[in-house]
Parts: C-alpha cells; structure tokens; sequence
C-alpha cells in the first residue's frame, strides 16, 4: 500500500536502526542517559535556546508548555483550527483548567491585530490572556507556514500584553526548508517551541520542548506528573539525533511531491478547491460524483491510503518512506478516476 495518510506512518531507515541500536542509554528519571541528555544538548542549541526536554509526544510537549505557562482560570489565544484545540482531547481544559480564545485566521494562521483584538481587557469578569500558541506549519492550513516577519509583529503585542508565545512546531523544519529560515529565528522569537521528531523526520516516536532552563526544570517535573518520565529513552533520543543529521534536507523532496500531486489534481471534475500546497501536505476538496469517504474508498481500492478529514476534503501527506514511484503509481490512479 502507497500510505499517504501522514507523515507519522513512516519506518525507521536502516542508518537509524543502526543508531538506535547502538545507543548508550540510562535512566532518563534520573538523568542519566546519554542519548537523551545529548538530544536535548543538541536540540537547544540548534535553536539557540537555554534548555530541552524529550517527551513521547508532541501533544506531551504542547500540553506541558501550556500548562507550565499558564495558572487555571487563564485564557489561550490560538487559530480555531489549531493542534492544541482540534486533536488534543481538550487538553486545555483537563491539564491546564485554562480556558481558549479562538480566532479565524487564514489556513490555520493569525496576524497580530487578530491578536490585539483577542486580548482580554484588566476585568474580573473575564479570564486573563497569557498565552497565544501557533502552528506552524498549520495542519488542517494544508501545510501552510508562516511569514516570519507576521511572527515578530505577534512577538511584540505578546511582549506588550505580558504574554508569552508559544510555537507547535510538529512540522517546523518542513517550514524552515520551505521558506529558507532558520531555527535560531526562531528560538529568538518564541518563549517555547515543540518540535516533533516522528513527523517529516522519521522517526519512531519523540518529541522535544525547549525554553528557558527554570521553565524546563518545571517542565520535567510537569511531565513526571503526566506519566511521561521514560527510562532507557536513549534508544528512541538516538533515532532523533538521526533524523535531525540526516532527515532535514530530504523533506524538500516531499514538497515537490505534494506539488506534483496537486498539479495532477487540478481541472478534475470531482475536485474543487485546493489549498495551495507549502510543503508535504495536500488538502483538497471533493465534489460533484463522490464524497470524500467515498473517493477515499476509491483510492484505497488502488492501493493508496488517503484520509477523509471532513465530509468535503481529503488529505493527503509525503513522506520518506514515499518513492518517486509511488507518487507516479498514485498519478496514474488519478488519471483513471
């Protein structure tokens, strides 16, 4: 099966099994696995960022950051269609007790007078905003990223509201290869950033939290008290050292994949509105003869696995376990439709 249902899909290439499998490790409770402290080292220094904590997830990493950075009763400004409020099981609510200001943005993105206006006045009827969240690159957006420049001006009204910014960055270095940036930008714009090792990069499982030292050692212990204190972590912190040698530049080619793809898909009479395609992910819109499950159903008969994420659109998301081959075999399906 050509499975293009999301980058989470993909196995570990045997240059990272070698790594895994040759990883020093310890106990990580007790910081005492190399691996892991080396990924952390490493991850924050990438970024130019004081200190890093590996966790399981990127919902782990995001719904620490919120929680270390907020007291309940607090509000999160965020886009409606965000990671942190669409696919974390009401996260907010149930770690944080914060509740969530959502705004309407374009493809999963905000502007910064967007954020002006959501900020609560000095009123005790309401709760206090203290945190704005993005994504980047946005997901249910189809991939789209971020002008860094939109991100500084959001920096600023945070910095004037005594808010804190926070970055979901579970496909962020698809957007650094994308728009050319790097990752000290970043690091120099964001209080905390999450990036996940088990999207574009490829591996296994992972992701990793960075901010300030005193608000990771507050972290650590946020997710002890989450359950995500892992102990010879430093098979899993080898594969993503790995992936961040070797995986990043690679993910240029799962853009030229999605474009390829969205090319193909253009003038068909069952498709509508595609939204312009980033990065790896392509999101389309069915019409006409089928419905998006439907049309699903078509590909997988094809031997292509798509998601339907809404009764009208269809997703679809490269990756490296994604050939050339495949790509032309899921061209040639839709030709056939």
């Amino acid at each position: 099966m050509i499975d293009l249902r999301s980058d989470t899909v993909t196995r570990p290439t045997p240059g990272m099994l070698d790594a895994m499998m040759n990883a020093p490790v310890g106990d990580d409770v007790f910081n005492e696995d190399p691996s892991v402290n080396k990924l952390e080292t490493f991850c924050a220094g990438l970024f130019g960022m004081e200190s890093a904590l590996f966790c399981p997830s990127g919902t782990m990493t995001n719904q620490i950051a919120i929680k270390t950075h907020t007291q309940p009763g607090d509000e999160v400004i965020c886009e409606k269609l965000s990671h942190i409020y669409q696919y974390e099981g009401g996260g907010i609510a149930f770690n944080a007790g914060a509740s969530v200001r959502l705004i309407d943005g374009d493809r999963g993105r905000i502007t910064a007078e967007q954020v002006r206006e959501a900020v609560n006045p000095d009123d005790i009827h309401r709760p206090v905003s203290t945190l704005v969240s993005l994504e980047n690159t946005a997901n249910r957006g189809g991939g789209s990223c971020y002008d860094f420049n939109d991100i500084q001006e959001i920096k600023v009204i945070c910095l004037q509201n005594n808010m804190k910014l926070h970055l979901d960055g579970a496909r962020l270095f698809n957007a650094l290869v994308a728009k050319n940036e790097t990752c000290r930008q970043y690091g120099q714009v964001f209080d905390t950033i999450s990036i996940c090792l088990s999207k574009g990069l490829g591996t296994p499982v992972g992701s990793v939290l960075l901010g300030p030292f005193d608000f990771i050692r507050k972290a650590r212990r946020i997710r002890k008290v989450f359950g995500g204190g892992m102990r010879q972590a430093g098979y899993l912190a080898a594969a993503g050292l790995y992936a961040l040698e070797h995986h990043v530049a690679r993910l240029a080619e799962d853009h030229k994949h999605a474009q390829l793809l969205a090319e193909t898909l253009q003038g068909k009479e069952f498709v509508g509105e595609i939204l312009p395609v980033e990065t790896n992910i392509l999101l389309f819109e069915v019409k006409g003869r089928y419905t998006a499950r439907e049309l699903a159903a078509r590909f997988r008969e094809k031997g292509i696995m798509v998601i339907a994420i809404s009764p009208t659109q269809i997703r679809m998301v490269f990756h490296l376990d994604i050939s050339p081959d495949m790509v032309q075999q899921t061209i040639d399906a839709i030709h056939i439709l």
